[in-house]
């Protein structure tokens, strides 16, 4: 961080905009509409994830308007791009959802060129849906310019007769009328009342999981994370990220002085007391490594054991995002770990004040029941766990909030993908004791790393979610709950054990150990992984066939570099 007086806050857009040589770009600019003043500013880069696909992003125009007025209010000229964005709910199922995790690669990638081809002097990214949150921070972090990531908000709750619901409740339902449960209105008036407006779906699911992350590590303005996208606060909360972003410019602070090991680790933390999404522990490396931060997957697990878990969020409690905002919102959270003392205090946020002055200043709601006190958790524990063991040597991600398991033993049900385990899931061919595998769904062998929840969804709304377990190398939405072991490493495709599982294998959970084994012996796995051949890959040219070439394990994040 350098001192406001030394800082020069065009440097970078100089050498694009200043003198006569330059005379060209600025007739370009000219053109559309900046003038010689607007020029003579520093420029921001304001990197917007808008699109009309999805809910989560759909509302980020007028966000990004708001956040414009802030950085011109504040002396400065910004310049909006766009980026792509993929919804993992609407693809969720369908062979579109292996676009999901390679487009927070294309969002990374894009953002990145774009600031450096254009010589932005700071860079805001707005994002909404699950990936383009950690793909902007993953931008920002490679960038290390002055930096802030706003998130668009949550959705408000879906009503139907005097209940809340949310985008889960329609997974499930699904599950509950394949088996007869409810009938084809029910599930046409679920499905017609989930979603009602834009915003990002409404519980601690990968969405809120990462906004509240990136808002504890500090990357993120105090207080933003949980303001929901459609009530009248979310316009100033945009205006003053604008403003924020120019006074981060000038303090000259950079991304790689707010993203640090200690500042992660606060993120990590966060995710834990939440009860958050398995993806963050993903995407979380995938930060580390674009700032080259050195994280192991096995320092989530030692953060969660000693976390407790105090948030009643869905998809494994009973509030939504808009409850946990009128509770107070993330800075409760940071709160309790203060109080817990497992905050790392002394990072810098982007507003210049360390984490535990964010903590300190949290306005608790009086009586609020999301976030329960810290001598009365809803578990000891924090809400992941990372296994090893003969199925996962690199490791795998467990979720424990929202369930009571910690072990299960049970024969295999072995699926070749994840649209064969959902046709055998409709059958009512699952039978209680089971453990589901679904291979061929990791990074590279998907490709994509497509997430699970229309099956995990499906076996709930069948009644079986506390009586089978599932484990696969690809992922789980974070609606997802039951006892559910993701990102098993190394994937089938490249190799990994989990392709030595056949039918009737006895496969065995066991948290406290931290162990997810099948009983045969390492000869036979051996073996069996030599003789076994995964699918022909279905993509072999564009975006997919190069991701699937180039993709790392997802032990360290199925990054592309």
């Amino acid at each position: 961080m350098t001192p406001e007086s030394e800082f020069d806050t065009r440097k970078i857009s100089s050498e694009l905009l200043d003198g006569p040589e330059r005379a060209a770009a600025r007739a370009y600019l000219k053109g559309i509409g900046f003038d010689d003043e607007a020029l003579a500013k520093p420029i921001v880069g304001v990197a917007n994830t808008w699109t009309e696909t999805m809910p989560c992003n759909f509302h980020l125009r007028a966000v990004s308007a708001a956040v414009k007025d802030g950085i011109r209010a504040a002396g400065a000229t910004p310049m909006e791009f766009n980026t792509v964005a993929i919804s993992d709910g609407i693809t969720m199922g369908h062979e579109g959802m292996r676009t999901s995790l390679v487009s927070r690669e294309v969002i990374a990638d894009s953002i990145e060129l774009v600031s450096r081809g254009h010589a932005f002097d700071a860079v805001i990214a707005i994002s909404g849906c699950d990936k383009t949150i950690p793909g902007t921070v993953m931008a920002l972090s490679r960038l290390n310019l002055p930096s802030v990531m706003l998130y668009g908000g949550s959705i408000l709750p879906g009503q139907l007769n005097d209940e809340e619901i949310s985008i889960q409740d329609v997974f499930e339902a699904v599950g509950a009328h394949a088996v007869g449960n409810i009938t084809d209105q029910q599930l046409l008036d679920i499905e017609n009342a989930a979603s009602p407006g834009a915003g990002a779906c409404g519980g601690q699911f990968t969405a809120n999981t990462m906004a509240m992350a990136f808002e504890v590590l500090g990357i993120s303005p105090a207080g933003s994370a949980m303001v929901p996208a459609e009530v009248g606060a979310r316009k100033q909360v945009a205006e003053d990220a604008g403003r924020l972003v120019v006074d981060v410019l000038k303090r000259g602070l950079l991304a790689r002085d707010v993203i640090t090991k200690e500042s992660i680790q606060n993120a990590i933390a966060s995710v834990c007391m939440s009860g958050g999404s398995t993806n963050a522990v993903l995407h979380l490396l995938a930060v580390a490594y674009e700032a080259e931060i050195d994280l192991k997957i096995e320092e989530f697990d030692e953060i969660s054991s000693k976390t407790p878990l105090t948030c009643d969020l869905k998809p494994g409690g009973r509030f939504l995002a808009k409850h946990f905002w009128d509770a107070g919102g993330v800075p409760v959270v940071a709160n309790r770990l203060l109080e817990a003392g497992l905050l790392n205090e002394n990072c810098i946020r982007i507003e210049g004040n360390t984490a535990a002055d964010y903590a300190r200043d949290a306005q608790e709601t009086a009586g609020q029941q999301v976030v329960t006190a810290l001598d009365a958790p809803l578990k000891a524990t924090g809400g992941i766990a990372i296994l090893k063991g003969n199925l996962a040597p690199e490791g795998c991600v467990v979720k424990l909030a929202g369930h009571e398991r910690v072990f299960h033993e049970g024969p295999a049900r072995v699926f070749e993908s994840e649209k064969l385990a959902f046709a055998a899931v409709e059958k009512n061919e699952i039978k209680p004791g089971d453990v589901v595998v679904i291979r061929n769904e990791g990074p590279a062998g998907g490709p994509g790393m497509r997430e699970m929840l229309q099956v995990t969804a499906a076996l709930v709304g069948e009644g079986l979610g506390e009586e089978v377990a599932l484990l696969t190398d690809g992922r789980f939405s974070g609606a997802t709950h039951g006892f559910m072991a993701g990102h098993v490493a190394p994937e089938a495709a490249l190799g990994g054990p989990i392709s030595a599982v056949q039918e009737g294998d006895i496969v065995v959970f066991d948290v406290a150990k931290r162990e997810l084994n099948v009983q045969l012996s390492d000869d036979e796995i051996a073996k069996r992984v030599a003789e076994y051949q995964s699918p022909p890959p279905l993509y072999t040219r564009g975006v997919l066939g190069k991701y699937s070439r180039h993709v790392s394990s997802a032990s360290i994040g199925a990054v592309t570099n």
